[in-house]
């Protein structure tokens, strides 16, 4: 068996929970997807070992508006978008309950799929366990194949180990959530169960 390029440092990572919003979680709502919530429970085990392990858990949350259209290519790629799903200020965008921050923790809004573009994740990662300590992410949320792969991308562009968790991304298919572990684990960085991390966490 090859052994793998890093392992999960405790001390030196951060985990990120991606858009984890009542609009992408609770059925019937406009972005719905069923996987990520058939996982809220793998998530919660995520986020409680991080914790536990004195990890920083940093939130985002994919932020539209109605008063403009702060990203006008997504809604023209998914018309409904324009006018329902994660508005400013609804319960929609809010973070589900089941994995909502606690005093402390850091939720960073995006308008992109991409957690890093034009906003304050990367300064927030240099700093948030002490200057440039952090090298390392771990990913959870949902889309997999959207906010999760273009962030775990963007990370790897940025010199960040990415430990992506399979059975902890929702896709909204099984198909897309096999490519996207694919490409990660290819070219971006290592995909692992839930299992695995807490593994590695503990040593």
């Amino acid at each position: 068996m090859t052994s793998p390029p890093w392992v999960v440092d405790p001390e030196s990572c951060a985990l990120l929970v991606i858009d984890m919003q009542n609009d992408f979680v609770r059925e019937g709502f406009p972005m719905a997807v069923p996987m990520a919530r058939e996982r809220v429970s793998t998530m919660r085990d995520v986020v409680d070992t991080c914790r536990g392990a004195g990890i920083p858990v940093i939130y985002t949350r994919h932020i539209l508006y109605d008063t403009f259209d702060v990203s006008p290519l997504e809604t023209a790629y998914i018309p409904r978008l324009r006018t329902a799903g994660m508005r400013a200020g609804s319960h929609g965008a809010e973070i589900i309950t089941e994995l909502a921050p606690e005093p402390g923790d850091v939720v960073v809004e995006k308008h992109r799929y991409d957690a890093f573009h034009n906003t304050p994740l990367q300064s927030v990662l240099n700093t948030v366990r002490g200057l440039r300590r952090i090298d390392t992410v771990i990913i959870i949320g949902t889309l997999t194949e959207a906010c999760c792969e273009s962030t775990a991308r963007s990370a790897y562009m940025r010199d960040y180990k990415v430990a992506f968790i399979g059975d902890a991304t929702g896709a909204l298919s099984d198909s897309a959530q096999e490519a996207t572990l694919r490409s990660i684990r290819t070219f971006f960085g290592r995909a692992l169960s839930a299992a695995e991390l807490s593994a590695e966490l503990r040593g």
